[in-house]
């Protein structure tokens, strides 16, 4: 920061009250080539946080704090690292024509005139601390870097540069090693789920998915994808030579502490192989079926089925609903030393201590069915199964069921009542499931409204009508929306919860499903009998102003 633009902050802090005359005046006479917030902070006059909010403040600016906002990567690659740096500048979105770029010091018009000429765009100011500006630089400045070195090392593509490619990728210390850990660093401190590494036509793009939406995190260069697959199939135990077929690996990292675990999948597309990363994170399956976000009619149902000694509990919904989440929540509630608890899965996503898990392995004959046969000899209390796909895995889980067992697994369902329906399409007896099974749960992921930002409004009638909203017409509810803030990156939601549809299978149920009733008439009997459907749940947690309307029907069919 120069010594005029050093004055000119000393005024504006000076003016708001932060610091005096005196302050000021010392601080700039110590300043000697540094920037005036440095000299303050070192002083112990202000913080950093302190000085851009009433820099912020006397210029009529919103104030970001660059920490917990998600940069958009494409606005932030549009500048070069020496301008960046050189200005402590950095962009950080793209909106409505305009690029928004956090500023250590926003009043710096030479720096804002670089900035519109170089990039194209209208420049919209915010104010950011100088400290979290630097470190967002060198994060970019990073990712740029390992791409142009990668870019550059690549050169022609032919069999030469496919072997070099490779035994790059093997190189911890290679610029693609670096970038890999980057992404992955990011996704875990983001809170993704998924990390998506697709070739496009004429660039490589990199998505996380946060909170159950995608959100594109990178592009580059197409040339550097061979690059990349190679390193994430080492890493992930993978034939980095085969490129015909798909391939399953995982690997683990720890970071700050916590440990996560990465299925990798990798697929052929037209464009190139395509890689998708899930993350499993150790301390979400520590989570109770309380911290679910259960409501107390839905978890009492829940409850009683598990503290029954035999029966089955299915748990159904669409890929990425939490499923697993909530059957290992149950395995909590019903594990410990007097127990024996045995798992089967595909694959074992989260390895635990004090249980046995197996994993099913197709090429070599062990499948849900096989195991199962196997598991039942061991005199178990109670199995785990981690999916049922086919007439034989159901019929040897529903037998478990009926002799003794207390059998959990999952079964892809939109609604708890079209499981026992899906069970009889798979072939099994309906008057075997309906007396085996206790309960099924059905569910989905929606997002929590931001606590920091979400804003209260009533709804017309008309709207609440148009979507079979609940509601008495003498008084309209006071609901929330989104709108969006720094805290959750413009976006309005921060964090998800579940949506419960919890069936307990009663006789009236029994007999409607033995006289191979449709699912919508088995539902209707469910929903006489007090359960609470899909909806219903979701809108009573848009009451409790925990989401919103159009995130349940995004949501819920």
């Amino acid at each position: 920061m120069s010594a005029a633009s050093g004055k000119r902050l000393g005024k504006v802090l000076v003016q708001s009250g932060l610091i005096t005359q005196e302050q000021m005046e010392t601080a700039v006479a110590a300043a000697d080539g540094r920037s005036l917030t440095a000299v303050l902070i070192e002083q112990g006059v202000a913080s950093d946080t302190k000085i851009a909010q009433a820099v912020a403040e006397s210029m009529g600016l919103a104030f970001v704090d660059l920490a917990g906002y998600e940069i958009d990567p494409n606005a932030a690659m549009l500048l070069s690292n020496d301008l960046a740096r050189r200005h402590m500048v950095l962009p950080i979105k793209i909106q409505d024509d305009e690029l928004v770029v956090a500023m250590a010091d926003p009043a710096n018009i030479f720096a804002i005139d670089d900035l519109r000429i170089v990039t194209g765009y209208e420049i919209r100011p915010v104010v950011a601390t100088e400290s979290d500006v630097a470190n967002a630089i060198e994060k970019f400045a990073t990712m740029n870097q390992n791409v142009d070195q990668m870019v550059g090392d690549l050169g022609d593509v032919d069999v030469e540069a496919e072997r070099e490619a490779e035994e790059a990728a093997a190189d911890e210390e290679a610029p693609v090693a670096k970038l890999m850990n980057l992404i992955v660093t990011e996704a875990i401190r983001q809170g993704a789920g998924d990390i998506y590494v697709e070739p496009l036509e004429t660039e490589l793009r990199v998505r996380y998915r946060i909170d159950g939406v995608c959100q594109v995190v990178m592009k580059s260069p197409i040339k550097l994808h061979r690059q990349l697959l190679s390193r994430i199939k080492i890493a992930s135990g993978m034939d980095i030579a085969e490129k015909r077929i798909p391939q399953d690996g995982r690997f683990g990292v720890v970071l700050d502490g916590k440990a996560v675990d990465f299925r990798v999948a990798v697929l052929p597309a037209v464009n190139g192989e395509m890689c998708v990363m899930r993350l499993l994170r150790k301390d979400s399956i520590m989570l109770s079926l309380e911290d679910l976000g259960f409501l107390e009619e839905p978890i009492g149902r829940l409850l009683d089925a598990l503290e029954k000694p035999y029966g089955c509990i299915l748990v159904t919904g669409p890929t990425g609903s939490g499923k697993s989440t909530t059957l290992y929540a149950a395995i909590n509630k019903t594990t410990s030393p007097t127990v024996n608890l045995i798992t089967v899965e595909d694959p074992v996503e989260y390895r635990l201590e004090g249980l046995s898990q197996v994993h099913v392995n197709e090429k070599a004959g062990l499948t849900f069915a096989a195991a199962l046969r196997s598991i039942l000899r061991q005199d178990p209390d109670v199995v785990m199964i981690g999916e049922i796909r086919d007439k034989e895995t159901a019929t040897i889980a529903i037998e478990a069921a009926l002799t003794g067992h207390l059998v959990l697994s999952t079964l892809h369902t939109n609604d708890a009542p079209s499981a026992l329906t899906r069970l009889t399409e798979m072939g099994v007896e309906p008057f075997l499931s309906a007396s085996a099974i206790n309960c099924v749960l059905a569910q989905r992921l929606g997002r929590r409204l931001c606590p920091e930002c979400k804003e209260a409004y009533t709804p017309t009638a008309e709207a609440l009508d148009r979507v079979g909203f609940p509601y008495d017409p003498d008084k309209i509810p006071t609901l929330y929306r989104a709108v969006g803030c720094k805290r959750c990156g413009d976006i309005g939601y921060k964090g998800r919860m579940g949506i419960h549809e919890v069936m307990t299978v009663t006789e009236e149920i029994e007999r409607a499903c033995v006289n191979h009733a449709s699912g919508d008439d088995i539902k209707r009997i469910a929903v006489a009998s007090g359960m609470r459907t899909l909806r219903d749940d979701g809108f009573a947690k848009v009451l409790m102003g925990v989401t919103s309307i159009e995130e349940v029907l995004r949501v819920v069919v």
